[in-house]
């Protein structure tokens, strides 16, 4: 039984960003105890806190929904062999381009900080890249530490950055 939900954010700007979300979620969906319930629409966003030299590199974002009856810690094992897997190089640079860019925003209602895992993810409330397609398929979620619905912290988001649906279904 896969009875433990997760909150998963890809995110890609180089190669085929659309070719390597695909291949991330049909990966994602091959880990053993993990079953796909859901995927958001596909956005394209502006990079948020990037070096200046990489901000005309526009990201291609989605977030699935997983149930799995693997611990967190595993899950984020296997996500970080599916990151090296589609090419992704850890540099020590922060918020450069990526082929692909996988975070677990939330894990079954937890707060995790363990592991090099930190659950809900620490800067969720603040991306729009990451509440939009959240709050399509999951608009109706209280993570911990918050007292607001997804879709609410969305709503009251200042204006900012452009974030642009590409695709409903992929």
């Amino acid at each position: 039984m896969n009875g433990i939900e997760a909150g998963l954010s890809l995110g890609a700007n180089l190669g085929d960003p659309l070719a390597t979300l695909r291949a991330a979620r049909d990966a994602i969906a091959a880990i053993p105890e993990v079953t796909l319930l859901a995927s958001a629409p596909v956005y394209e966003t502006e990079p948020v806190g990037v070096p200046e030299e990489f901000a005309n590199l526009n990201f291609t974002n989605t977030v699935v929904i997983v149930g799995t009856s693997l611990d967190a810690h595993k899950l984020f094992a296997h996500l970080q062999k599916i990151e090296l897997a589609l090419g992704r190089k850890r540099t020590l640079r922060q918020n450069t381009p990526r082929t692909i860019d996988i975070d677990m925003i939330y894990y079954n209602g937890q707060t995790i900080r363990s592991g090099g895992l930190v659950i809900p993810h620490p800067r969720w409330t603040k991306r729009r890249f990451v509440l939009q397609p959240l709050a399509d398929v999951r608009g109706y979620l209280v993570l911990p530490g918050h007292d607001r619905r997804v879709r609410d912290i969305l709503a009251a988001l200042p204006p900012g950055q452009d974030v642009t649906q590409l695709m409903a279904e992929w």
